[in-house]
């Protein structure tokens, strides 16, 4: 792997960990006021990490933030190991942050996707250490 590599993959990483590191504060500070904040987050996690897996494999992918898009992607080099599904959490990407499409999740739900993000998190950095 090249050092350009390494240091791009490394990045994406960081960023994916950071959001981690948010949504484990918003939910210490407690869950039930930062709902809509932890969806964000475990979107943006969930989205950093998947595409650290797939630039360690060297696919392009398009700046997006469909988190199934990038699922199926990774699914084409490791079907078994991505046995996710992120029922919304996408919208939580971009669309929910408008007014006209504003929606507030329960905690129960934001606990779920912060549970999902985790997950993937565990399961890129197993692949690809």
């Amino acid at each position: 792997m090249t050092r350009d590599k390494a240091e791009y993959i490394k990045n994406w990483l960081f960023r994916a960990n950071e959001d981690i590191a948010v949504i484990k504060s918003l939910v210490n500070d407690g869950a039930e006021f930062y709902t809509s904040s932890i969806c964000f987050h475990a979107q943006q996690a969930s989205e950093k990490f998947l595409k650290a897996f797939l630039a360690y494999h060297d696919v392009d992918f398009p700046r997006t933030h469909d988190l199934d898009f990038l699922l199926l992607e990774c699914q084409k080099i490791n079907k078994e190991a991505f046995q996710i599904d992120f029922k919304s959490l996408t919208d939580f990407g971009v669309s929910v942050r408008y007014p006209d499409d504003f929606y507030i999740p329960d905690e129960e739900e934001a606990l779920e996707y912060r549970d999902t993000a985790i997950s993937v998190k565990e399961i890129v950095e197993r692949l690809i250490k």
